[in-house]
């Protein structure tokens, strides 16, 4: 009786592991079941001479066996703009790949597109072919290639004129000379590579127009799905001590690590910057930092920034219609007050601090942020903080003066979907700002549409 126990389980084992080894062997039918986790993989515009993200799909074995891929092949060969890594190799052909039962491997692929003659954005395609056991399907490649102006560490050291017909690509820095004026045309596109940025030590116009081909844009240069919104991706602008007569309009910056920064006031009579009908927006450090400087700014946009405007150390400053706000989203946490005035630098040096606001919104969401508007005076000189028909959050500030203006109302903008981040700062129609502001002489909005005689807070018109 024993020995018949033994017999049987031993036979019960014996099957057991002709299952076991069966199920781990190779299957070879042609019902095999392979897919892949993305039928196509586009990239958006990828700039020529400059390589794009890596991105990856996975191809899955959804059968209880082992299978083997006969041939990876990307169709174009050495010839293709893309590149392919199977699983941390690279190459443009493999053979016998294993996939262990109801797993899946890795395909990495990127693309450098090398430089043509066209001026106009130009697809690239390609594919990769997957056979196993008798089959095959594949998986699409595409992209947008762009032509482009590329700059590295380049100087101006003589006026110049940037045309619109192709984009600028800005790798490392680049340097406006003391006795020079860099020209933007009006519906030029500046792309920067990671760490660009721009040193104005002389003159800087960039001056659009408000219609989306005519305006300017500063960003930066990665324009694939995360990485095109993605803060902090390049420095941003710099007006150092001796730059004069800078100029911005209908231009918009996004995605900088500090967007604007002004050094010291200008050497003539006038602002160091005049910037109208701008956006600045998505910056991971501040939208506009100024220290012992000036600035007038019309019709702007500041939006989302880890904090939107910072003045220290004093200075000279008017906005009108501006439009200063921010709201916890994916990429920033809204912490700081949109607004920030101080008379001291880092040595605790004072200076006379003149900042006058007119018809602007100082407004941010629930969190971390009670007061939108800081005022830290610590010296004993002029302090001068006027505030005339604006909407603001918070707590009226410690010297600041305040006339006909709106106290802890939500400005109702058309639409706040932090989740999604979609942001649109326009007035809905039982805004508080509507026909709220006083007249300065401001005709347009920033979106070029005509303003009326009772203006509206902030920096765009509703026409109500």
């Amino acid at each position: 009786m024993k020995a018949r126990n033994v017999v049987f389980s031993i036979t019960v084992l014996l099957l057991l592991s002709l299952a076991a080894c069966k199920k781990t062997g190779f299957t070879d039918s042609p019902n095999a079941f392979v897919f892949t986790s993305a039928d196509t993989v586009h990239f958006d515009t990828v700039f020529t001479s400059v390589g794009s993200v890596t991105q990856s799909f996975k191809i899955f074995n959804a059968n209880d066996q082992k299978l083997r891929i006969s041939n990876i092949v990307l169709a174009g060969g050495s010839a293709s703009f893309f590149h392919m890594n199977v699983d941390g190799t690279a190459g443009n052909a493999f053979t016998d790949i294993e996939i262990a039962p109801n797993d899946s491997i890795y395909v990495f692929v990127a693309i450098t597109i090398d430089p043509n003659n066209s001026t106009n954005p130009f697809i690239i395609q390609d594919s990769i072919k997957i056979e196993y056991n008798g089959k095959e399907t594949f998986v699409q490649l595409d992209a947008y290639g762009q032509n482009a102006v590329f700059l590295n560490n380049a100087v101006v050291t003589k006026d110049t004129t940037w045309k619109n017909t192709l984009p600028v690509v800005l790798k490392g820095i680049l340097t406006v000379s003391p006795a020079a004026t860099l020209t933007i045309e009006k519906g030029s596109r500046i792309y920067c590579h990671a760490g660009a940025g721009i040193m104005v030590d002389g003159t800087l116009t960039a001056v659009g127009e408000k219609y989306d081909s005519t305006q300017i844009i500063f960003r930066n240069d990665r324009l694939d799905e995360y990485y095109r919104d993605l803060p902090g991706s390049w420095q941003g602008i710099t007006f150092n001590n001796s730059s004069i007569n800078n100029e911005l309009a209908f231009v918009s910056l996004l995605n900088a690590t500090n967007a604007l920064v002004l050094k010291n006031p200008a050497l003539n009579d006038n602002p160091k910057l005049v910037m109208e009908q701008c956006i600045v927006d998505n910056a991971s450090g501040t939208g506009i930092f100024a220290a012992f400087s000036s600035l007038r700014a019309v019709n702007c946009l500041l939006s989302n920034c880890g904090q939107n405007i910072q003045i220290a150390a004093g200075g000279r400053y008017n906005f009108d219609h501006c439009t200063v706000a921010s709201y916890s989203n994916s990429f920033l946490s809204h912490q700081l007050p949109v607004l920030a005035l101080t008379d001291y630098d880092d040595n605790d040096q004072i200076f006379p601090l003149q900042a006058l606001f007119t018809n602007c919104i100082f407004y941010g969401g629930e969190g971390f942020v009670t007061d939108e508007i800081s005022t830290v005076q610590k010296g004993n000189s002029t302090f001068e903080t006027t505030f005339e028909n604006v909407l603001y959050k918070g707590n009226q500030p410690a010297n600041a003066t305040f006339t006909s203006s709106i106290q802890n109302e939500d400005p109702a903008f058309l639409a706040i979907d932090a989740f999604n981040n979609r942001f649109d700062f326009h007035l809905q129609e039982f805004s508080p700002c509507i026909n709220a502001g006083m007249q300065t002489g401001t005709t347009i909005d920033l979106d070029g549409k005509e303003r009326g005689n009772d203006p509206d807070i902030g920096c765009y018109e509703s026409g109500l």
